[in-house]
C-alpha cells in the first residue's frame, strides 16, 4: 500500500519538544510505557528509561515487524508475510502528538506514549498498522467534503481476580464487601459503591485529558459504562477511546480487580458493546445531519443506507472474535439485524432523540472487543459509500424492532470472516494488503480456537457422544 502525503500530514508525530517539557515537569519519572495498538486492539510495545525518550522522539524507535501480526495470544502468523520473509525487519515508529502522560495508577511514577508506524520508514509493518486504514478513510471523507464528528461509549464488567466454580469469573465485590447479584441498571446505589474504583478513574482520565464523562451501571451486576465526549476530530476520539480502555484496564488492576471487555464473559447476562457515535460536519464544524426532524437530513439517510449496505462485509471487525457472536441474542439490547430507527434501543443503527444540532447515529454493532480504529474505519467506509451510491436505507422501525426484523446477521465467526474476505467494497476502502494481513490473523485464531477441546465439550459429549 502507498501512502499518500495527504495521510502523512493527517498523522504527523509529535514535536520534540513535548518529550522535554514533559521530563522537565516530571523529573520522578524514570519509566516511560511505549505502546502501539494491533490489529486485535492488544497495546504492545516496550518499557523505556527517560535517557532514551528524547532520542526516540528525535529518530523513531525501531519496532519488530512481527509486533503487527500477532494473534490475540500474541503469536507469530507466518502467512501475514511480517515474519520470516522480512527476517522480523526493524520497522520505525514515532510518537502521537498528546499521547505522552502518566500512568497514575503505577505504583511508581511512570509515563505513557502510544507511537505509530511511519508511512515510510515503518515498511514492511507499516501497512498493518490499524491506525493507518482509519487515517486513509478519514482523509478520503475530507476529501470529499466531509468532516467526521465521533465519540467511543465503551461497556466493560469489573471483575474480582478471584475465579467461581469451573474457573467463571465473579463481579468484583462492593465497598460494602458484598458481590453484586442483581441487575440494577441505571442503579445510583451500585456506582456508590465503586467510588473508590470511579474516583481513581476519574481522575486518572483527568491526569491524561481523556473526556470521561457520564457513569452508569449497565445491565448486569458488575458492568459499568462511561461515555467518552464527541470530537469533531474523528481521530482523536479513537485515540482517546483506545487510550481510555488500557487506562481502566490500569486502574482496575490498581484495585486489585480486572476489567473485562469481552463481548459476552457471561451466558446468562447481558453482552459488552461499544457504541460509536458518528456525524459528518462541514470544514467550520457545522453538523450536516442536524435537522428539526428526528429522522435527520437526506445524508444521514444516505449514511444509514451505506452502513447498512456494507454491514455484512464489515462484521468481522465489528466482531472480530469467536465469542463476539455470543453477544446476539434476541431482546438483550445487542443489535441482531440491518435495521434503523429513532429513539429506538432495538434496532443496529439508531438516530437519538435531542435538540437538531446533536443529530447523529449511534451505531451499535460493536462489541467491546473490537478493534476501535478498525470499526471507525469500517464505519465511516460505509457511511461514505452510502453518500456516493445514494442509498435509501428504507422505512425506519417503530417498536420493537427484534419482531419485525427481516434480514439477520450470521451469528457465526466463520461466515463473518468469508464476507470480510470476499468483499470488494472492503478491499477497496479499507486496503487490500491489510486485510490480508487481518484475514490471515483471523484465519489463524479460527483454527487455534476450533482445534482446542475445553469443559463444554467434556461436559456435552465426554459420555454420551
Amino acid at each position: 500500500m502507498a501512502f499518500a502525503d495527504s495521510q502523512f500530514a493527517h498523522s504527523q508525530f509529535a514535536d520534540i519538544q513535548e518529550a522535554q517539557a514533559f521530563l522537565a515537569a516530571n523529573p520522578q519519572v524514570r519509566s516511560i510505557e511505549l505502546f502501539i495498538i494491533d490489529s486485535n486492539g492488544v497495546p504492545r510495545g516496550k518499557l523505556l528509561h527517560r535517557d532514551e525518550l528524547l532520542a526516540m522522539y528525535a529518530n523513531g524507535r525501531p519496532l519488530p515487524s512481527t509486533i503487527l501480526g500477532l494473534t490475540i495470544n500474541g503469536d507469530d502468523v507466518e502467512d501475514t508475510g511480517l515474519v520470516w520473509e522480512v527476517g522480523d525487519a526493524d520497522c520505525w515508529t514515532y510518537p502521537l502528538p498528546g499521547s505522552l502522560t502518566l500512568q497514575p495508577w503505577r505504583d511508581r511514577p511512570t509515563g505513557q506514549v502510544q507511537v505509530s508506524m511511519h508511512p515510510q520508514q515503518g515498511l514492511p509493518a507499516a501497512v498493518a498498522d490499524p491506525r493507518h486504514v482509519l487515517v486513509r478513510v478519514i482523509d478520503s471523507l475530507k476529501a470529499d467534503g466531509y468532516h467526521p464528528v465521533m465519540a467511543v461509549e465503551l461497556e466493560f464488567y469489573l471483575l474480582d481476580r478471584e475465579r467461581g466454580d469451573n474457573g467463571r469469573p465473579l463481579p468484583a465485590r462492593q465497598a460494602n464487601g458484598a458481590r453484586p447479584h442483581a441487575t440494577q441498571v441505571y442503579g445510583v446505589y451500585e456506582l456508590e459503591q465503586l467510588q473508590p474504583f470511579l474516583d481513581d478513574l476519574y481522575d486518572a482520565c483527568e491526569a491524561q485529558g481523556l473526556p470521561a464523562r457520564t457513569a452508569i451501571s449497565e445491565y448486569a451486576p458488575g458492568q459499568v459504562e462511561i461515555t467518552l465526549e464527541h470530537r469533531f476530530d474523528a481521530l482523536q476520539a479513537i485515540d482517546e477511546g483506545v487510550r481510555y480502555k488500557r487506562l481502566v484496564k490500569g486502574v482496575a488492576n490498581k484495585h486489585g480487580l480486572q476489567a473485562c471487555f469481552m463481548a459476552k464473559p457471561f451466558g446468562d447476562l447481558a453482552g459488552t458493546g461499544m457504541h460509536m457515535h458518528v456525524s459528518l460536519a462541514d470544514a467550520e464544524g457545522n453538523n450536516l445531519y442536524a435537522s428539526e426532524d428526528p429522522a435527520g437530513t437526506l445524508l444521514l439517510r444516505h449514511s444509514i443506507g451505506g452502513m447498512m449496505a456494507t454491514l455484512l462485509d464489515s462484521l468481522a471487525l465489528f466482531c472480530p472474535n469467536a465469542n463476539s457472536f455470543r453477544r446476539f441474542q434476541a431482546n438483550s439490547y445487542a443489535p441482531l439485524a440491518l435495521t434503523w430507527g429513532i429513539n429506538n434501543r432495538t434496532v443496529s443503527l439508531r438516530v437519538p432523540g435531542g435538540p437538531a444540532a446533536s443529530r447523529h447515529i449511534e451505531h451499535r454493532i460493536c462489541g467491546a472487543d473490537a478493534n476501535p480504529y478498525l470499526a471507525a474505519a469500517a464505519i465511516l467506509a460505509g457511511i461514505q459509500h452510502g453518500i456516493r451510491q445514494q442509498l435509501d436505507p428504507g422505512a425506519p422501525i417503530t417498536g420493537n424492532g427484534y419482531a419485525q426484523a427481516t434480514e439477520f446477521l450470521p451469528t457465526d465467526w466463520l461466515t463473518a470472516l468469508k464476507a470480510l474476505e470476499q468483499s470488494e467494497w472492503a478491499k477497496q476502502a479499507l486496503g487490500e494488503q491489510y486485510l490480508n494481513i487481518y484475514l490471515a490473523i483471523k484465519h489463524d485464531e479460527y483454527r487455534q480456537f476450533m482445534g482446542e477441546v475445553g469443559e463444554q465439550d467434556w461436559r456435552w459429549y465426554l459420555t454420551h457422544a
